[in-house]
């Protein structure tokens, strides 16, 4: 993606269901689980680098010994910076104690993070805030074991004021109105009632404190717990959580927005967001990976247990769409296949663009996260410019040479690494002037690969801001002086917020919406955005079930085409000589090359959750108002 943009997170879970002794046999050591726990969180780096945390929960502790750790890091590395943090007390420790070495049950009991229920987490700050206090894990701390809760997660939530109210109303005082801390302190809540109820039920059968502990332990309802705390969660998440005492689970949304996998054998249960980390760092096959079903937690009793529990009822499954065209790791099966036919479902339009000259068109990607969906382009091409040959050849059979053979067959598809980013620079001056001029640097371009009879077509991941298109890439490629420039998303024009992880809150930074309000202004139309203001004021108040999302109208006087047009001639400059134009994948060819992610709310208005309707309106009625302020 050309345009910077902050981005989802990573969670990772680890449970071992057999004793530390087992591992040490078998594997040689009993930080198994850490090990297994820093690939899984450095594997997902992709998904957060401004922080990361690592929890740990020792099972069957004596009273009096540490039972959680827990480490965060904001630093520049900061996975690398958690986990040399650990390495650092782990061999302090054993450097102190010599009798440790070949003593699981004094390792276990005497150093930190050794255990057998791990938790971790990666993030981007999609808030701008990345102090210490705001990285995962969080936890919520009581000298009950059953009432600690250490809670991490890839989530927004559209109604955090509702959810912090509420925790008013239950007679807390939340510290903080985050949508983290309010999920946790509502979960803690429902944990809470949940341990009275049975401390009380074990009274009433004669039992005395610590006779309880275990049974309580042994009968908390984790799936009771999550269905009550989560009566009124409206946004994308996949949570997860780890309970004192050992119990653990991870959930996900009822839209299965936010995604989460997982891996269960006789030795392990492992989570992550992502398949492919779980396959590469457990060496399991494609198949043995399986989805968390939206709407359901996967629930770990302390007693090695595994279920997989109804939270809230499933609705239509819009899995996140971005997550396939870019977010996730490009190297899980299907998600390569599906950033290849992104590509390749675009071509039509690409020959358009180049009035089918493929003689004279070099194809290239920006940037290289662009490259399997370059792949499939080239690909298509390649089966356009073979079915020319043989239309040729089969027409003109009678009176082909060898020598012209030759040359016909000598025709390919002319590709080129064109824009390679200087991974030096940095646009450290915030100051408006100086930090165009930087941008404008960050990609360096290859000469003499392009002729100025030539197009060049350059595909890119998606198109948000269009500021890096603008300030950098079309100046940078008209220097080569091709004849036209055809800059092509896989993704479909981006139009409307999101409000589910990704960082794209207000509307006026998306160039799609700029442009569309610029049509309204050429065609004498832009009454329709008053009209449209007015209708989200008069809904501002209405309960979620009841909001429209009003802001579709801006788009709907015009064709996606003229749109594209539009982009192109708002990101294009006096100064270039070549001809600039943009072209976007359909919305419904991106269902059809990503048919299990039909999240697209971003690309069509149509959000998967009430509250993003009334997100989508309060962006709209920021821009009106001039506040530069998130709708959520």
């Amino acid at each position: 993606m050309s345009d910077a943009l902050q981005h989802e997170c990573g969670i990772a879970l680890v449970r071992l269901l057999k004793p530390l002794e087992f591992y040490k046999e078998k594997y040689g050591t009993a930080f198994y689980g850490i090990q297994k726990m820093y690939l899984l969180m450095e594997k997902q780096h992709n998904r957060g680098q401004d922080g990361a945390g690592f929890a740990s929960i020792k099972l069957d502790v004596e009273p009096g010994e540490r039972y959680i750790s827990r480490v965060r890091s904001n630093h520049a590395q900061p996975i690398q910076d958690v986990f040399a943090q650990i390495n650092d007390r782990v061999n302090e420790e054993m450097a102190a104690h010599p009798e440790y070495a070949d003593n699981v049950a004094l390792q276990k009991a005497n150093i930190p993070y050794i255990g057998e229920l791990f938790l971790g987490h990666v993030r981007y700050g999609t808030f701008g805030k990345n102090s210490i206090e705001s990285v995962h894990p969080f936890l919520r701390q009581n000298n009950w074991m059953h009432r600690n809760l250490i809670l991490a997660g890839n989530f927004n939530m559209t109604n955090v004021k509702e959810l912090f109210q509420s925790l008013i109303e239950l007679g807390q005082h939340p510290k903080e109105m985050a949508d983290t801390v309010t999920v946790m302190e509502k979960i803690g809540h429902f944990l809470d009632d949940e341990v009275t109820d049975l401390y009380q039920e074990c009274k009433n059968e004669g039992l005395t404190k610590r006779e309880a502990s275990p049974v309580i332990a042994e009968r908390l309802d984790v799936a009771k717990i999550l269905t009550r705390a989560s009566k009124n969660l409206d946004g994308g998440y996949a949570m997860a959580g780890l309970l004192g005492h050992g119990d653990a689970f991870v959930f996900r949304d009822p839209a299965g927005i936010r995604p989460a996998y997982f891996y269960q054998d006789d030795e392990v249960v492992v989570v992550a967001s992502e398949r492919p980390v779980i396959q590469t760092v457990f060496n399991v096959p494609f198949e043995a990976v399986q989805e968390i079903d939206p709407g359901k937690a996967l629930i770990i009793k302390k007693n090695g247990n595994v279920s997989m529990k109804e939270i809230l009822p499933p609705t239509v499954k819009k899995a996140c769409s971005f997550e396939r065209i870019y977010f996730s790791r490009g190297s899980d099966a299907e998600i390569y296949q599906e950033r290849k036919n992104l590509g390749r479902l675009i071509l039509p339009a690409v020959l358009n663009a180049i009035d089918q000259d493929t003689d004279n068109t070099v194809f290239s990607y920006i940037p290289n996260t662009a490259e399997t969906s370059f792949y499939g382009l080239v690909e298509a091409a390649q089966d356009f410019l073979n079915q020319r040959k043989k239309n040729y050849i089969l027409k003109n059979r009678t009176k082909l040479t060898k020598e012209s053979l030759d040359e016909l067959l000598s025709v390919k598809i002319r590709t080129e690494k064109v824009a390679i980013k200087d991974a030096k620079l940095r646009t450290f001056i915030t100051e408006d002037s100086s930090r165009d001029d930087l941008v404008a640097h960050i990609y360096d371009v290859t000469y003499g690969v392009i002729k100025p009879t030539d197009n060049l077509v350059i595909i890119d991941d998606s198109i948000v801001r269009g500021t890096t298109l603008k300030m950098s890439i079309i100046k940078m490629m008209d220097r080569l002086k091709p004849k036209s420039i055809v800059i092509v998303s896989s993704a479909p024009q981006i139009r409307y917020p999101d409000c589910y992880g990704i960082d794209m809150a207000k509307l006026e930074g998306l160039v799609a919406f700029r442009a569309a309000l610029e049509l309204l202004k050429d065609r004498k139309l832009y009454h329709i955005v008053d009209e449209v203001y007015l209708k989200c004021k008069a809904q501002e108040n209405y309960k979620d079930p009841d909001v429209i999302n009003y802001v579709t109208a801006i788009y709907e006087p015009f064709q996606p085409q003229e749109i594209s047009d539009k982009i192109a001639e708002m990101l294009s400059s006096p100064e270039i000589n070549a001809e600039v134009k943009i072209i976007f994948q359909t919305v419904e060819d991106l269902h059809v090359a990503c048919p299990k992610n039909l999240g697209d709310w971003y690309f069509t208005g149509d959000y998967p959750t009430a509250g993003g309707n009334r997100v989508v309106n309060r962006a709209f009625m920021n821009f009106y108002e001039g506040k530069d302020a998130r709708a959520y």
